[in-house]
């Protein structure tokens, strides 16, 4: 027997359309690299999109089409995000900042039929086009009027949109139909597509506003910092508009002292971006002394949050750091480290230790660990397996690649996430590390987030990576990078050597020559440590 329910398809247009009737009034802010600031509401917002739909129809594109972006964070990319799915295509987002094979590859696979860039990043596009197979044709995002530029044929954004039809056609759209396209970001091999639903993005968005996620409310204004280039900007374009919440996008500049400007200016209540633009923030202000006036939280992920920035944050300046976990190929979010019930009686020291890990399992995510042999292991806190998830925003395969999506979901239909983890019997979970990153010395395994997250807790360092380097006699020893704070009078190796015998058996500490102070790290194109670079260059 069924029930007798209506059939209310799970799409990105209920979204939008909640946006306008429900929370019309509430603005999206948007910054230009120079400063230049546009104000809209989400009723405004809506108008554009229709527009901007009856744009792509004159471009010829059609159901299931890819329509690339190539941009920062901003409204016009905002309307991008709702336009192409709306109208039944797929919004495809290049991340800027990978290598060209990359991109020129990520292009070809996906047979983007157009590309929406910005302005000011048409130079890496112009130098590629002539790689593209299947571009038709590029759309230049700006205030500057027609581009000069080499692509061709290419047009400006705001001009297609003065002469754009205003007429609502909104075609119906089944809910498992393809909506966004999302590649990882390559660390080996070529980067995989991510290929959500809309019924995806609509149960993620669902499930990421809720109390125990991110806990929007039409009372926040919520600034993402990380890029809506990466993982959906972590669905905040999504999440903003179901719960009315006033949105503000910082642009191109991402320095501190930009970022805490935009931020008090504009009341920002929330932020969301990896750890180090947090770090970087942190430092700033220490040095000047501001505030951040109207935050009460953030919510960090894409690498491991360092315990000592978590409390540094809450103490210093009454911010609740929220350590977020999730993949690309998870919509993204999969955990958030928050205080449930019974936590809220210990001591302050364990409250910021289960702060420092992954966290709960989000609604609508389930999660296990195993061990080599594929075999479920209990969640005591102790036992560490890898880690596999799944869940209605959960890949179950990527976009036209049959070996990787072999490799990636277990026999038993659970997605492999290359993690290593704990579960405790509160189901709180604990990246150990990447599968790839641990060290194995001696036939045990050394943590390298682990070790890194107390580096971190040094005062006079600002930043740290482990990796391993090969030995002939341990298989493995970790090798420690070490950034100090640029008013901390230095640290040496022996300082942190020092700092880690108290934390770390004798066995597992790094030898005195493998602590490596060092200028910066290099990071990813989504601003993680690259340890393959540190591992290919300095070891």
């Amino acid at each position: 027997m069924k029930g007798l329910m209506m059939d209310y398809p799970l799409v990105i247009p209920r979204i939008l359309e909640r946006a306008r009737r429900v929370h019309s009034e509430s603005e999206i802010v948007s910054y230009s690299a120079e400063g230049k600031k546009h104000v809209y509401t989400w009723n405004e917002f809506y108008g554009r999109v229709v527009r901007l739909m009856n744009v792509l129809r004159k471009l010829g594109v059609k159901k299931g089409d890819r329509v690339a972006t190539f941009a920062w964070n901003h409204h016009r990319h905002l309307e991008l995000y709702y336009a192409v799915p709306c109208l039944g295509a797929v919004v495809h987002t290049l991340n800027i900042r990978l290598f060209p094979e990359q991109l020129s590859y990520i292009v070809n696979h996906a047979e983007d039929k157009l590309i929406f860039v910005d302005d000011s990043l048409i130079k890496p596009i112009e130098a590629l086009a002539g790689e593209f197979k299947t571009v038709e044709k590029y759309i230049v995002m700006g205030d500057n009027g027609n581009p000069e530029t080499s692509l061709s044929p290419a047009v400006d954004y705001e001009s297609l949109m003065a002469d754009a039809d205003d007429t609502v056609d909104f075609p119906e759209i089944e809910e498992n139909q393809a909506s966004g396209l999302c590649y990882t970001s390559g660390t080996t091999g070529n980067p995989k597509g991510a290929l959500y639903s809309h019924r995806a993005i609509f149960l993620h968005t669902l499930m990421a506003c809720l109390p125990d996620g991110m806990n929007l409310t039409d009372r926040d204004t919520v600034m993402p910092v990380v890029p809506m280039f990466h993982a959906n900007a972590w669905s905040v374009p999504y999440n903003a508009a179901m719960m009315g919440s006033r949105l503000v996008f910082a642009g191109a500049n991402v320095m501190p002292d930009n970022l805490v400007r935009i931020i008090n200016e504009e009341s920002v209540t929330m932020a969301l971006g990896v750890p180090t633009i947090w770090t970087g923030m942190l430092q700033h202000l220490r040095k000047t002394g501001e505030k951040l006036n109207t935050v009460h939280s953030m919510l960090v992920g894409g690498a491991a949050v360092p315990r000592a920035m978590i409390e540094a944050f809450k103490k210093e300046f009454d911010v609740n750091i929220m350590q977020g976990w999730g993949m690309t190929e998870m919509t993204p979010l999969g955990s958030v480290a928050r205080l449930k019930r019974k936590m809220l009686d210990w001591p302050e020291d364990r409250q910021f230790d289960a702060l420092a890990k992954a966290g709960v399992p989000s609604a609508c995510v389930e999660m296990k660990i195993v061990d080599d042999a594929g075999n479920e292991l209990p969640w005591d806190g102790e036992s560490t397996g890898e880690l596999l998830v799944r869940g209605p925003a959960v890949v179950s395969g990527y976009y036209n690649d049959a070996e990787a999506s072999k490799n990636a979901i277990s026999a038993d239909g659970w997605f492999r996430t290359g993690d290593v983890a704990t579960i405790d019997e509160n189901a709180v979970m604990g990246i150990s590390d990447r599968t790839k990153d641990l060290i194995k010395s001696g036939g045990e395994w050394i943590s390298s987030v682990e070790m890194e997250n107390a580096i971190m807790g040094m005062d006079k360092v600002l930043e740290s990576a482990v990796v391993a380097r090969p030995d002939p006699k341990w298989d493995e020893r970790p090798v420690a990078f070490v950034v100090p704070t640029p008013d901390g009078g230095g640290v040496t190796p022996e300082q942190v050597l020092d700092h880690l015998t108290n934390e770390f058996a004798k066995w597992q500490l790094p030898d005195l020559e493998d602590i490596r102070i060092i200028a910066e790290i290099p990071k990813t194109s989504v601003g993680k440590f690259d340890k393959k670079v540190l591992r290919a260059n300095n070891l």
